[in-house]
């Protein structure tokens, strides 16, 4: 199991995170549509190309959750786009859960699909060049949710897959997200992400899976987006670091946050807290999406051949965050180097 564990360090190594490129096609032609670009697999490629072949790769990206359909594609400079990442020196992953569908006997929450055939797709990953996994829960916060059937059935789902995936040689993230959704405070979010982290270690633990060849993917602890609650980014940090002090296991490598409906900057700021209060033996970094790609993707959505633009846009984000992953980003260097 060490080769897990080094996997997992080497993608949350100092300064880098995870590039979460893994939009399924749907949520990927929403995005594109969002821009005005037609969805085909060709610009679906053209775009995620784009960010694989940028300069940023090899300095402030350590892993690349790719989706199905990409992870099969190929380079316009030849070979396969796993092979593409592993020159940057990034190591290719795969998102291996089919989604989130409603929960039987609580139509209101949502349980993640895919355990089927998820032994032989994680052979075929591997063959492929995937050396790490997702699998992402998402729950919701109201007066009655999460329920406890939800809490159990999400967590025993990624207990799981983490299971096949170290069984196949592939080190799992487990993300188990609380969504912004609702006008819940922080306390609240607090106190059901830790049940909801602690469950899984639970279930974890109990399936035999080494929590040293893992990585968790958790949301930061913040107020709903409805909520009339503001908080500022050292509380946010404070908060974040008391739920996983309590609940995660120290066995864990790292932790790389999702950025959660916050904008770039939010994302960026309230990382950047997150590691200069760290009082932790955790590495603290970031697995966004939307938050490392948003602003190339209007860039270059006026101009898909302007690959260095773009790329421009995008090298600027990450060094963004791979300095908040350290404690070094600021608003000043944020401004200047823009």
């Amino acid at each position: 199991m060490s080769e897990l564990n080094n996997i997992a360090l080497k993608i949350i190594e100092e300064g880098k995170g995870v590039l979460a490129a893994d939009e399924s096609t749907g949520t990927m032609t929403k995005r594109l549509n969002s821009v005005n670009v037609e969805s085909t697999p060709e610009s679906r490629l053209t775009f995620r190309e784009t960010l694989f072949t940028s300069e940023s790769m090899k300095t402030c990206i350590g892993g690349v959750i790719l989706y199905d359909e990409t992870i099969k594609q190929s380079s316009s400079l030849g070979g396969k786009i796993p092979d593409l990442i592993s020159k940057t020196s990034a190591i290719p992953g795969i998102k291996v859960d089919t989604g989130a569908k409603v929960l039987a006997n609580s139509p209101d929450e949502k349980i993640t699909e895919g355990l089927d055939n998820l032994r032989e797709r994680l052979k075929e990953y591997y063959k492929l060049g995937a050396r790490f996994t997702k699998w992402r829960a998402v729950y919701i916060i109201s007066k009655n949710y999460p329920s406890k059937l939800s809490i159990f059935s999400n967590a025993h789902a990624l207990a799981r897959y983490a299971a096949l995936a170290q069984e196949n040689g592939l080190v799992p993230i487990v993300e188990p997200e609380v969504l912004m959704d609702g006008n819940h405070y922080a306390e609240e979010c607090l106190k059901k992400t830790s049940e909801i982290i602690k469950k899984c270690y639970d279930e974890l633990i109990l399936n035999k899976v080494d929590l040293k060849g893992t990585i968790l993917k958790p949301n930061m602890i913040l107020p709903g987006n409805k909520a009339s609650e503001k908080l500022n980014t050292n509380e946010i940090a404070e908060l974040t670091l008391k739920c996983l002090k309590d609940s995660v296991p120290t066995e864990v490598p790292g932790i790389a946050f999702l950025s959660g409906g916050q904008s770039e900057i939010e994302a960026t700021e309230n990382l950047n807290s997150i590691n200069k209060n760290n009082n932790t033996s955790f590495k603290m970094t970031y697995s966004y999406g939307r938050a490392l790609q948003q602003s190339a993707l209007k860039f270059w959505s006026k101009d898909t051949k302007n690959t260095k633009g773009t790329q421009a846009i995008f090298n600027h984000r990450a060094k963004m965050c791979s300095l908040a992953a350290q404690g070094k980003w600021s608003q000043n260097i944020e401004k200047q180097d823009n």
